[in-house]
Parts: structure tokens; sequence; C-alpha cells
């Protein structure tokens, strides 16, 4: 360990801090049970001490007293109401264990008018009485009505006693024909002790559909509970560690998909923090229909006004909305990745905002490993110790058995993070025989999602702060790493390391210098995708397919460092580039849909760009004449049909014969961006018992099917065969986009037989078809 390293270690210990309480304990409730006297008798002094023998009197529940009509008790004050006894009696004899975890207690009451309060016979109260020696015919000194007001004041540990203990109290009237009298007491035990205050966090960690682990550190060492649930103010589950730490690790399971949970961090004992700001979002399915939103910072780490406006603006910019995933994108303390660096300039800028309620995933830079070469062999850094990451798998993806890089599955969307300074086995990670880039083949060859992200530190392309044409990292990056991550189809690259924000167009093929740039051979458009109804901005479109489709790279490196550039800036795969604002990238994915923000530090969105996946599609649709059809387009956005509708979905009701129905976006002015198509066929339906069926064969049929409940009101569909003979037989299920869900070829016994298929909701083509004949049935799951 360096020398710095472990004196940033010990600041960060030694500055921390803890919060000393007074944890109370009841140990006489308001409400209690008191024996009284109320004869107007002169009972003397020896009514005070704990041997007297108070049998005879009577005895009620708190509150005691007469006249304003909230006793639990009435006592009396005898047969005239303008002489009424001046002076009750109560008394109550309790039990304390435990007396020496007590440092002291807190004696509370209600009088009215006066009172004199002992304990096993010595006087710890006088209120609203004179001095001196008190009688029984001795007036309280004011007549302030404070029957309602709790009273507190403090005693000492001399006067209670371990096991039985009296309390005898006087109350006195302030006139003998005052309207009314009021008592109740109770007593706490106080015990001094530390409460951990927390110096790092919370902060959530490896989020997936079922877990999350939430992370702290606190003052001093502690044992920890983090409490959980789906509504705030009511968190009824828990898990825990009994050992005493600083630094707090403790994984939630058995969550739900998509739903929110709400938490608090504390000790096995109480809880340090909860509130509205303390909760986290379960990972949605791959069938998500709602939108996912992505912040992305580089560079983030210096504890100056530009990381705090670039944070500030990005805030202004979600408003209420909720941040699903945080990347951070390398160099995320400075200058060398201390502990003490981490929590002043990364950690204490976050902690009341971002930190609380987003799944933090990051990825190390250069100045996480300080520069060092010694460091990166050995990672030994306090990013690893301070992040929590799914080496294996736990997130998702295949399992990379590293914390350095790994990746993530979220929604419909594949991530991957990647160690762009570190070595392993002695090679830099771009080596393509590194176990980096081994392991990232195999990642990526195992991805089935419809989005692929890719970052980490050092970017392919840029003239900012840092050059890629000279610096030998950012050269092996583009000419040995980046052929990957195209070739399987990666959609978006996110680099920081240069102090500025740079976008390029979609590309590919490029390994070269930047004079060797050629739109004509490299760019896949040259559109700006801005999307914003100005011309030449439509999105983006590629397929779902990990083909050879071209990636948008971005360099988002000024979350907090920000300035410098190169004699060439920008670089020539650049669309849009920006060097004196801070700001982060937003990205905002939806079904098939992803939108891409720079979020400057003036709280403008300085570019965009959008990328559509399978738009402009061209669909063939079977139908039936007279039948009602809806047809959907394939994007989110703007829509207008040939029928004058702008909604996404439509119904039509096609004559017999083949009608074309189209729909486009219209977005910028003078073209079409996205247009799909749908050419619909209809046939006249011949009716077979009780189904709607199309033979293709004039021949007897030699079997019957009828599927039900139709409509389905569940996903659930029954498909019923009556054959003739036993024979084999090819069953479809097609949805009207012309896609097979179902296709396999069965073996049909004689006679009849059941099969159960779970669909979503939709409009369906059933088909069974042996040699000679094929039979289709229309049914609708809702």
């Amino acid at each position: 360990m360096k020398p710095l390293y472990l004196l940033s270690v010990l600041v960060a210990l030694c500055t921390a801090t803890s919060l000393t309480t007074n944890a109370q304990t009841t140990l006489l409730p308001f409400g209690a049970t008191w024996k009284y006297l109320d004869n107007g008798s002169n009972q003397g002094t020896s009514w005070r001490a704990a041997s007297f023998n108070d049998g005879s009197w009577a005895s009620g529940p708190g509150q005691l007293g007469y006249g304003d009509g909230d006793e639990s008790t009435v006592v009396s004050y005898g047969s005239s109401s303008s002489s009424k006894y001046v002076t009750t009696y109560f008394r109550k004899t309790f039990n304390i264990t435990g007396i020496a975890n007590y440092t002291g207690f807190s004696l509370e009451y209600l009088r009215d008018d006066g009172i004199v309060v002992y304990i096993n016979g010595t006087e710890v109260k006088r209120d609203n009485l004179s001095s001196g020696t008190i009688s029984y015919t001795t007036l309280a000194t004011d007549a302030a009505d404070d029957g309602t007001a709790i009273q507190t004041t403090s005693i000492g540990t001399g006067v209670l006693t371990e096991g039985s203990n009296t309390i005898a109290v006087e109350i006195h009237q302030s006139s003998k024909s005052s309207s009314d009298i009021s008592f109740d007491l109770q007593l706490k035990g106080i015990t001094s002790s530390t409460v951990p205050s927390i110096s790092r966090g919370p902060y959530l960690q490896m989020g997936n559909q079922t877990a999350v682990t939430v992370r702290w550190r606190t003052g001093i060492a502690a044992t920890g509970k983090v409490k959980y649930g789906t509504v705030l103010g009511n968190l009824t589950d828990s898990v825990v560690h009994t050992n005493a730490l600083t630094e707090h690790e403790l994984r939630i399971t058995g969550l739900q998909p998509d739903t929110k949970y709400y938490y608090s961090v504390g000790t096995t004992t109480g809880v340090i923090e909860a509130s509205d700001k303390n909760y986290f979002n379960t990972a949605p399915p791959a069938n998500t229909s709602r939108k996912i939103r992505i912040a992305a910072y580089g560079d983030c780490g210096t504890n100056e006004a530009n990381q705090r406006s670039a944070r500030d603006a990005y805030i202004n910019y979600v408003g209420a909305g909720h941040t699903d995933l945080w990347l951070l994108l390398g160099d995320n303390a400075y200058d060398g990745g201390f502990d003490a660096e981490y929590q002043t300039n990364f950690f204490n800028n976050y902690k009341d905002n971002l930190l609380k309620n987003i799944l933090l995933f990051p990825a190390p830079g250069n100045h996480d490993y300080d520069n060092d070469g010694a460091r990166q062999d050995d990672h030994n850094i306090p990013y690893l110790a301070n992040f929590t990451l799914p080496a294996n798998g736990e997130c998702g993806g295949v399992a990379s058995g590293k914390e350095e890089y790994y990746s993530v599955d979220y929604g419909d969307i594949h991530i991957i993070s990647l160690d762009s300074y570190g070595r392993e086995g002695g090679k830099r990670f771009y080596d393509t025989t590194s176990p980096q880039i081994q392991w990232l083949k195999r990642d990526l060859a195992a991805n089935t999602k419809k989005w692929t992200i890719a970052y980490w530190h050092h970017p392919p392309y840029t003239m900012g702060s840092h050059n890629s044409d000279t610096e030998s990292e950012l050269v092996k990056v583009r000419q040995q790493l980046i052929r990957i991550l195209e070739r399987y189809g990666v959609d978006v690259i996110l680099n920081g390391h240069s102090h500025n924000y740079e976008r390029s167009y979609l590309i590919k093929g490029h390994y070269g210098l930047e004079n060797t740039f050629s739109f004509s051979s490299h760019a896949v458009s040259n559109s700006s995708a801005k999307y914003d109804g100005t011309s030449n901005s439509c999105p983006y479109v590629l397929p779902s397919a990990k083909s050879y489709h071209g990636t948008v790279y971005v360099v988002a490196g000024s979350a907090g460092q920000i300035g410098g550039t190169q004699s060439s800036y920008p670089h020539a795969v650049s669309y849009y580039s920006n060097s004196d604002k801070s700001g982060s990238l937003v990205l905002e994915i939806e079904g098939n849909r992803l939108d891409a923000k720079f979020v400057a530090s003036d709280k403008t969105i300085k570019d965009r760009f959008t990328i559509l996946k399978d738009a402009n599609k061209k669909t063939t649709v079977q139908a039936t004449a007279g039948q009602p059809l809806e047809l959907t387009a394939s994007w989110i956005g703007n829509y207008q049909w040939n029928n004058g509708a702008v909604t996404r979905s439509i119904t039509v009701t096609p004559s017999a014969g083949t009608s074309t129905y189209y729909v486009s976006d219209n977005s910028v002015a003078g073209s079409q961006c996205v247009r799909d198509s749908f050419v619909v066929v209809t046939t006249a339906l011949a009716r077979l018992g009780q189904t709607d069926s199309i033979p293709v064969s004039s021949k007897k049929v030699a079997f019957t099917f009828r599927v039900y409940p139709n409509p389905a009101p569940a996903n659930i569909i029954q498909v019923e065969t009556d054959s003739q003979r036993e024979q084999p037989m090819q069953f479809t299920i097609t949805d009207f986009s012309g896609k097979q869900v179902h296709n396999k070829l069965l073996r049909v016994p004689s006679g009849v037989s059941k099969q159960t298929y779970t669909l979503t909701p939709g409009i369906y083509l059933v088909t069974f078809s042996n040699a000679t004949e094929k039979v289709t049935q229309k049914i609708v799951v809702q």
C-alpha cells in the first residue's frame, strides 16, 4: 500500500463522526393505576415513605382528578363546592430491573394546581408551591390551569433503587373554590448510547430483478440493518449483520421485478436514515413497456463547481422522474483515486441526491489507478473496495470473474463495462488475447437483448483534451478493440478521459488516423439524428440483429473536469462537440426507441440523437373480409396514416381483396424519416363446425380442430383436434405481423386430443395442415 493511500484512509476514519443520543425506556407509564386518598385528612409526613401501608386507600387509573371531564378516575373534593379539600394524596409502588444500565431518569407529569413528588421518601420535585414546610392546608401559589400540559424534570441516579420503588405525590388546590384538579405521571429511564452517523452513502449496487445491495459507511463500528418495503413508513422486511463494522454491505433478495421499494439503514437497535429519497427500483423484465433512463458521468470526481453545476443541471432535467441506472465512465475521484478523494470529491457531492436511489455501475479510469502501473497489476485500489460489482453474473450476462469488468442486463438492454487501464496477466485490455477481451467475446456472443451499450474510460475518437491519433491507449483501442464491438452490433459506445463532449455520426469500419475518415466509406448515415424537425435530422434506424450495422461513439468526459482541445478539434467523426460547458449524458430507452441528450451545466440540452430499431417495416397481413383488424406502427413517436389517423394503432375493416395501409412520422420537414406499410390480404371464410376456417383443398377434410375460448380473456388457449386417423401435421400460430410464435410438426393421434398454449394479447392465426389439407382459425387473446 502506498503511503499516500494509507494517509487518506486514516484521514477518512479520523474525520468520521458519531452521534451520542439518549435512549429512553418507559418504567412507569401515563395511565397507570394509582392508590389515592381524597378525604381531606392531614396525613403528616409518614405517608411519603415506601413502608407506609396504603391498603385502605382507593385506586384507579390516571388521569385522576375532577372538574375537567377528561379524567379516567374522578376523585372527591368533599361535600362543599365552595370549600373543597386543599390536598389529595397519590401513591404508586413499582419495580425497576437493570437500574445500573440507566444514566438518569426523566419524570413527566400533569398537575393542577400545585404538586410535590417524593421517591422512596425523598422529595424530588416541587412545582407551583412555596418553599419550606408543606401542610395539608397549604395552597398552590398559582391558579394557572396546567392540567393539560405535560411538565418534565430530570432525576439523578441516587434516588431510585433496583427492585421495588415508591412514588408519593400530593396535589394542592390554589383555592378552596377552585373548579378542578388534575394528576398523572410517568417515569422514563435514560441510557446514553453512541449512534453511528453515516459518513458515506447509502448507495445501491448490483441491482437486478430480484435483488439489490445497499452499502454505507459509519464513523464508528456498529451492527447494520436495512429495513425495506413497498410502502413508505411501513418497512416490514429487513436484513442485518451483527458484526461491528464501519463498512456496511447488505444484500436484499427475494424482491419482485420492476417494483419500487423504500428502505432505511441503521443498526440492529435503531434507524439512522430513512426518507422518501431512500428507495430503489428493481430491474424490469425484457418485455417492459416503460421508459428506462440511464445517466452517464465521465471524469466527475473533482469537487469543483463544474461538477456540482453538471449534477444540478441533470437533477433539474429529471425533475420528479426516476433514473434507473448511473454509469461512471472513469476518473471518478481526482487526482489519485484515493479513499479520501472518493469521500470528498465523489460521495460527498452526490450523497443527498443521486446516490440514494439510482443503481450505480462504475468503470475505472487512469486516475482511479493513480496513473500507477504497479497498481494496475495488483489491483490494490480503493475503487475496488468502494464498489460491489457483478463479477459473477449477478446482473445478467456472462460472468467475468472480475469486478474490474462485467455486464448488466436491464430490461431489453445489455450493458458492458470495461477496464481500459488495468492489466491482467501482464496484458492490457485491448490485447485481443487478454482475459478481458476473451470474456468480452463470449459475453457478446451470448447477448440476445435488443439494445447493446458498452462503456469504458479511454475513447477511440477524440481531439479534446486528449489526442486519439497520438496516445497509445487510444490508438490501440481503436485499432484492436472496436472491431470486435462493431462486429457484434454494439449500438452506442460511451467514454470519458477527454474533458469535453464529442458525439459521432453513425459510423463503422474506421480504425485509422483522423485524416483517413471518409463519409462515403465510414459513415452509415450523414444525418444528425437529432430528430427535432430540422432538415437532415432523421433518426438512425438499425436492425435488432447483432449485425455490423454501425455505432454511435460518445465522449462524455465533462461531468466534472472540463476544457482542453487539440489543434484539429473536433474530431472528424463528430457531428457535435462542446468544450466550454460541463454536463452529463442521459439515455432514455423505450421499446425500440433510444434518445440520448447532452444536458449541459447551464440546464440546456446542447445535443441529442435518436436511434430506432426495426422500423420502416413492410408487413403482409392475412385477414378476414369484413372483420376488424388492428394495425400498429413499429416505432414510438409521431404518426400520420393514409386514412388520416394520427394514433400509433388503428382499427380497419378490410374488404375482400388486397388493401395497403401505411403510416409515417412526418417529423422532419420535407421528408418521411420512418414509414411502415401493411399489405392486407383478405379471404372469405367458410364455416367448419364452430370454427372460422380456410380449407385449401376441395377434398374431404380428414380432421377438424377448434381453439377456445375465443376471445380468450386470459393468456391461455386450448387447442382441440379431432382426427380420423393418426397422422403427422404441421402446426403454426402466427401473429398479425406475420411472425410465427409457434411452429412444429405434430404426430396427431386418432380421435380427440387437447393441448394448452400461452400467448400475449393480440390477434393470431392458428393453422393445422397435412399433406393435402390446411385449416386456419383466427383467435383473439385479450
